[in-house]
């Protein structure tokens, strides 16, 4: 479920690009600093969007420093600078890596060393910040529920996402709260657990593995599948486009919010059309990961 929360490059302004680098970085550095140098592989671009909204939505100013890191030892680089909410931030990326790789094994996908890799930093995440674990352990439970029961509905499949991002956001933004914030934070979850059902539909279904669009439609080439149920998938996610409109029209932003407008109304409709039409994530020459090594 990681890494489809993504920007729309084209058309991110220069400042917001560099903005998105620092916080990048200086999540990386949080994970560090929550639960370990080991956690740091988890690194995500999902939570990275999580930063960057959180800390408009809270008000929460962002220093930006040029700074090293244990993979840039000589040249200084603009890195967001650790604070306490990005700290809890990676401790979340850390307990999502944990649970998803533990997932991994229980489908008999492998993963076994990796989440052992990760096993000391989920426990320092236990220790630090258990009412946000807590939410994440309650997730969990409500995601096998759905699994074990085979639901074939997608709305069904994809509510404890949302209403996982809808409780942290009540947990993030406490006081700074409203009904508008947590539409936006719903329709994200929803969307995250959708689409990487969708991109792995045709994967799950040759494994046998739970998979909504599967158990809704059988399964086909992704090819057939939209050709036969196009309009009715579209339709699903048009409605969640609809409510992040609606949530993110009545969110509170305290500081410029050009990067955050960029990936939720340009870069995860994009991302929903590349994963409809079946194409492979097209990697640019400035991809995050690269610039990191």
């Amino acid at each position: 479920m990681f890494g489809y929360v993504r920007y729309d490059l084209p058309n991110l302004l220069i400042k917001d690009f560099m903005l998105y680098k620092a916080l990048y970085c200086g999540l990386c550095k949080s994970i560090g600093a929550s639960c370990g140098q080991r956690a740091r592989l988890s690194l995500t671009y999902d939570v990275t969007f999580l930063s960057a909204l959180l800390h408009n939505m809270t008000g929460t100013d962002i220093r930006v420093e040029k700074q090293n890191c244990f993979e840039h030892t000589i040249r200084k680089r603009p890195i967001a600078v650790v604070d306490d909410l990005t700290m809890e931030l990676g401790a979340l990326n850390t307990v999502l890596t944990y649970y998803k790789l533990a997932d991994d094994v229980a489908d008999g996908s492998g993963g076994r060393i990796k989440r052992a890799w990760f096993k000391k930093g989920f426990r320092l995440a236990q220790k630090r910040y258990p009412e946000m674990v807590a939410l994440v352990e309650e997730y969990v439970s409500a995601q096998a529920a759905v699994e074990k029961k085979r639901s074939p509905s997608p709305d069904e499949a994809a509510e404890a996402t949302a209403l996982l991002m809808q409780k942290l956001c009540v947990h993030f933004l406490r006081e700074k709260n409203s009904p508008a914030a947590e539409e936006l934070f719903y329709a994200v979850g929803k969307w995250v657990y959708l689409i990487d059902a969708l991109d792995d539909y045709e994967k799950d279904g040759k494994k046998g593995r739970y998979n909504p669009f599967v158990l809704a439609y059988g399964a086909h080439t992704r090819k057939e599948l939209m050709e036969q149920n196009g309009q009715e998938i579209a339709f699903l996610f048009d409605t969640l486009f609809y409510s992040m409109r609606e949530g993110l029209a009545g969110v509170k932003f305290h500081f410029n919010r050009d990067l955050t407008d960029n990936v939720i109304l340009r870069g995860i409709p994009l991302e929903t059309a590349r994963v409809m039409k079946g194409e492979p994530r097209k990697e640019t020459s400035v991809d995050l990961a690269k610039i990191r090594s």
